[in-house]
């Protein structure tokens, strides 16, 4: 009989200890639910819940909760978990790392770019980056995705494409010429000189594409890239000197043909080649052109009085230099709150913004510039906006009236305006993407 009891004794402690596990399980489940639940609901509230560029888009039915895509991904509350199955949070903060979709043990990612009714205009191409023009390829972030990893893979895959479609005959001064020389146009232009292909790369400013225009102090983060006739880059974070520096070293030491300060007016197809025309008439022919200039093509403008003046600029490089400047930055996004930071320390700043409230911004630099206004360490006026630009002020319009603020420097981030007119006077195709898959299973 007490053999007996103490079996029983021992099931039913068993057995609440099995509920009581399970329920610890579910109430923490529901607890991290309603933890994303309001992390969503935030995200809405403040504008970032809408993707803006590639993003994932999880699969409920192949979601299996293992919480490997959350892991994986490099930045904060992108992804979250919603009554078991993984969620989007603040979609429009993501920037295409792609971690979460490799990450995925049941392949239930996909990263789309654009959604129902928000599209994204991008370029035509097909799986091996070739245009609706036979011989232009476009690589990196004009095609759609972002990140030096990523567009590092686009440019040395678009060119391994480029030399499989080339015939051994060609009348054309180059084989191929790369316009842009960010990271696909590096990855494009060694990977050229690895498969013996005569190339030449153009690039409208410097070497570095989008990574020459970041301030100096400004923090590169990155992932691991292959970089042919390099071998592997471990870097999760580096500074934009140390990232150029050792592309500088690996293209002199491959002796890279490389022309900065060329910009591209117009590309002619012509008698099985193409003929380049640069901004003072030069021309150039190649029997291929691998397109790696980026999204933001030129910087976008006010279009006020005075902008065309030396003291403006849309770019920061060397804060350091500059001291003792009353300042006016123009913006409310990323590059504009980073560069005001960068200058708040040693300069009288004011950050000009059109709207009530910042939104979009990383995760960082919002409590940077939060913690910044608090401090009083520089001047934030919202809804504002920049009217006129004098040698010696601004004028500024702030809810209706307008204030004349003494000046010496502007900084003007107001975004850049996509290569749309060039692109299609080459005879590209734009088409707007309405949440189609970039990279799927």
């Amino acid at each position: 009989m007490d053999f007996l009891l103490n079996e029983t004794v021992i099931y039913v402690a068993t057995i609440l200890l099995c509920l009581l596990v399970i329920a610890l399980y579910l109430y923490l489940q529901a607890r991290k639910s309603r933890i994303t639940k309001q992390k969503i609901q935030t995200a809405k509230e403040e504008g970032l819940y809408e993707p803006v560029s590639l993003h994932p888009v999880v699969d409920k039915n192949s979601c299996i909760k293992t919480g490997a895509c959350i892991v994986a991904c490099p930045e904060k509350d992108i992804l979250g978990i919603v009554n078991g199955k993984a969620a989007t949070i603040n979609a429009s903060r993501c920037v295409g790392h792609g971690a979460c979709f490799h990450a995925c043990p049941t392949e239930a990612i996909t990263l789309c770019i654009g959604t129902e009714q928000r599209g994204v205009e991008l370029p035509h191409v097909n799986k091996n980056f070739e245009t609706n023009i036979p011989g232009i390829f476009i690589a990196g972030e004009l095609g759609g995705m972002g990140l030096i990893r990523n567009a590092v893979e686009q440019g040395k895959q678009a060119v391994e494409n480029i030399a499989k479609s080339l015939k051994k005959n060609g009348q054309a001064e180059y084989d191929l010429i790369i316009v842009g020389a960010g990271p696909a146009g590096i990855a494009a232009s060694l990977t050229a000189k690895k498969l013996k292909l005569k190339s030449l790369t153009l690039d409208q400013e410097s070497l570095g594409g989008t990574v020459y225009t970041f301030p100096r102090a400004k923090v590169v983060m990155t992932s691991a890239m292959d970089l042919p006739l390099h071998g592997k880059v471990k870097l999760t974070e580096t500074t934009k000197p140390e990232l150029l520096e050792l592309w500088n070293e690996v293209l002199s030491k491959n002796e890279i043909q490389m022309r900065e300060g060329v910009k591209i007016e117009s590309i002619i197809s012509e008698n099985g080649h193409f003929k380049l025309i640069d901004q003072e008439g030069v021309e150039y022919s190649a029997r291929r052109v691998l397109l790696a200039i980026g999204r933001r093509g030129s910087p976008r403008k006010l279009n006020v009085p005075g902008e065309n003046s030396q003291k403006v600029a849309y770019r920061l490089l060397e804060p350091e230099l500059i001291k003792d400047k009353k300042v006016v930055v123009v913006g409310g996004g990323d590059s504009a709150i980073e560069s005001a930071l960068l200058l708040a320390g040693q300069n009288d700043v004011i950050l000009s913004y059109r709207k009530d409230a910042f939104s979009r911004l990383k995760p960082k630099n919002k409590n940077k510039i939060e913690d910044a206004m608090q401090e009083n360490s520089l001047k934030v006026i919202f809804n504002s906006n920049l009217k006129a630009i004098k040698e010696k002020e601004v004028e500024i319009e702030i809810e209706g009236e307008t204030e004349i603020i003494e000046n010496d420097l502007v900084y003007i981030f107001a975004g850049g305006v996509l290569p749309t007119k060039f692109l299609e006077k080459a005879g590209i195709k734009i088409t707007k993407k309405f949440g189609e898959a970039i990279l799927k299973h």
